[in-house]
């Protein structure tokens, strides 16, 4: 099985019932010189510069979109036409309608989003927790996702500060991952609220987003994203409050989860801080022994696990392009609701 990496393509091995060993076919990208080093060190077979002949070539099984966000569409609703699997990175697209036209080119080939987040064990038994009942009817969700890079005024200027290759700022860079955790933990949102915030001089992306959700289980939620959040290297952040308990994590401890049983006897109440690697924890059995942790690169692993598996059973795989044209609309409407000072419905 071929595979290709739009800078990059990654590259995957198909399910089939033979089993084989997958080929890291073509790497794809504008800098010649970066693409001969990449393949070097990871052993691609082959280097490319133009997309359009890769995603048409019959050796090529899977392609992964990994660009900048201007260029999602393009490259991975051609793939789809091609009859490719299509990974994509997150957001999913610049805009709802062009997210529409990715969701309908790819509705006849097995899709994934990056919402790589989903993985982590401590969030997925969060959702296990919720369809137990352990946390019961939700009241308040609150979301932050915090890093501090904004600030540093030795870093070079890079295309996710650039609208036109963009398409946001931290709206679709870091609140993208907040509302599909958002989404998959307490449901859809119905409208929202919110303002953005440019702190750079002459930048035209957003370096901050404040947010105000109501949820249509009932609840209430706000969101917090920024790249200026002096202090915080990677706080990607939610608690969840409800009728019978509460759950509270921070990726900066991501094998942690703080669960709160409100069951329990009053004088016994109290966050449990539970490390979350084992026995009967999500991908406990897939990784190490129990206790022992594991990291960010692990929830990838997990992704590509579970796409994998569900393509061998024939079953469904999320998130899809469906999920991602979910929070597409979200962050659509929060864009709305910021430029006209006031609530907007989630189409």
């Amino acid at each position: 099985m071929g595979r290709a990496h739009s800078n990059a393509y990654r590259q995957v091995p198909h399910f089939f019932d033979t089993p084989f060993a997958p080929r890291l076919k073509v790497i794809c990208g504008r800098n010649q010189t970066g693409l001969d080093r990449m393949a070097s060190v990871w052993g691609w077979e082959e280097t490319a510069t133009d997309w359009r002949r890769v995603v048409e070539r019959k050796d090529i099984d899977v392609v992964d979109v990994a660009v900048p966000n201007a260029l999602h569409a393009p490259i991975a609703i051609a793939a789809a036409e091609a009859g490719k699997i299509v990974f994509c990175e997150k957001p999913l697209a610049v805009s709802a309608e062009e997210g529409e036209r990715m969701v309908a080119a790819a509705r006849r080939v097995p899709t994934m989003v990056w919402f790589n987040y989903r993985r982590v064990p401590a969030i997925a038994f969060t959702r296990r927790l919720i369809e137990e009942g352990r946390i019961g009817g939700a009241f308040h969700y609150r979301a932050t996702y915090l890093q501090e890079w904004g600030n540093d005024p030795s870093r070079p200027p890079g295309w996710k500060t650039d609208r036109s290759q963009a398409g946001s700022g931290v709206l679709g860079d870091l609140l993208s991952h907040s509302i599909d955790t958002a989404l998959y933990l307490n449901g859809p949102v119905r409208e929202v609220s919110a303002m953005l915030h440019t702190f750079a001089p002459g930048r035209d992306v957003d370096d901050a987003v404040l947010a105000l959700a109501r949820f249509a289980n009932g609840s209430i939620g706000t969101f917090e994203a920024t790249r200026y959040a002096v202090g915080c290297r990677n706080r990607n952040a939610f608690e969840i409050h409800g009728s019978r308990g509460m759950a509270r994590f921070n990726f900066e401890d991501m094998n942690r989860l703080e669960f709160l049983d409100a069951d329990d006897a009053k004088n016994l109440q109290g966050a449990r801080n539970l490390l979350v690697t084992g026995p009967d924890h999500p991908y406990s059995g897939n990784f190490w022994k129990p206790g022992h942790i594991i990291g960010y690169e692990h929830t990838f692993i997990a992704a590509l696990a579970d796409f994998l598996g569900a393509l061998g059973r024939g079953e469904a795989f999320h998130p899809d392009f469906e999920d991602g044209q979910k929070v597409q609309r979200v962050l659509e409407a929060i864009a709305s609701a910021s430029a006209g000072g006031r609530w907007c419905a989630v189409e």
